[in-house]
């Protein structure tokens, strides 16, 4: 196993990460159209689902899974997939990204979470909509996998304010070419909301765009305090980021494994079609 120093080309400091390669899929090349980069901290149950709908993918790819220190064998279950693992020592989802970008050979860059499930012919959407030259990069239009109707109603409205405002969240399946990337110099390395940082950045180099059929995210987040109220706090952060407080990890926090259901909220896997 090669062991590297690497830095992230975004990063303000060097950090080290290791990097390990399975046997490639038939979809996979050694200079494969797009890089699906994957950040993970304890994901050993979600990531396998993930990547077998990412193989059942027409169009030639890599997946490289981002890893930052877990405790539930993340990078061993990734590594067992046969996906790239890169793993980074400190729990920061967009410094994660930005070192698995670095390791990246495709030339178009898919950010996906690690519970989050694209549809069938996703990636040739991509490549469709990349074919406009105006166009900067987008993400995908989401579901998350719940009956909820309230939740329902809340994808409704973030699809249209990714529409009309260029901005989308990094559970939304970001994509862009790697020269786009390059020159917004990566994700900047804040504790929450570089997902909207990015897409603000992205939108004002040229026209976005949002893809359908939606991709399917987990609604776990909502399970402690149950979707109202998580999103209301949610809300309250962003107009805090707006009016420009500085980004904190402490307010959005995922809510802990395992923790009861809010009665009357039971998910449901649902099948991104």
């Amino acid at each position: 196993m090669l062991v590297h120093r690497a830095e992230s080309p975004f990063a303000h400091e060097e950090f080290g990460i290791e990097t390990r390669r399975e046997d490639s899929h038939s979809c996979m090349e050694a200079s494969p159209f797009l890089s699906v980069i994957i950040p993970a901290v304890n994901e050993a149950a979600t990531l396998p689902h993930t990547i077998e709908r990412l193989r059942a993918q027409s169009v030639t790819h890599e997946i490289i899974v981002a890893v930052a220190p877990s405790y539930d064998g993340t990078a061993s279950i990734a590594e067992k997939h046969g996906t790239i693992v890169v793993e980074c020592d400190r729990r920061q989802r967009a410094q994660q990204m930005n070192l698995g970008a670095a390791r990246a050979k495709g030339a178009v860059l898919l950010f996906l979470h690690a519970d989050t499930i694209v549809p069938e012919g996703a990636f040739e959407r991509i490549a469709d909509a990349l074919i406009d030259t105006q166009i900067t990069g987008g993400a995908f239009a989401r579901l998350y996998d719940t009956p909820s109707r309230f939740l329902r109603f809340t994808c409704f409205l973030a699809e249209l304010r990714s529409r009309k405002l260029g901005i989308f969240l990094g559970d939304q399946a970001m994509f862009l070419r790697r020269e786009t990337f390059d020159t917004l110099k990566g994700f900047k390395e804040m504790e929450i909301f570089e997902d909207f940082d990015f897409s603000q950045r992205l939108s004002r180099l040229g026209k976005t765009v949002i893809l359908r059929p939606p991709v399917v995210s987990a609604a776990r987040r909502f399970y402690e305090r149950g979707p109202l109220v998580t999103l209301c706090q949610d809300l309250f952060m962003t107009c805090q980021y707006l009016a420009g407080a500085a980004p904190r990890d402490r307010a959005l926090k995922s809510p802990r494994r395992g923790t009861r259901l809010k009665r009357a909220f039971v998910p449901a896997r649902l099948t991104a079609r």
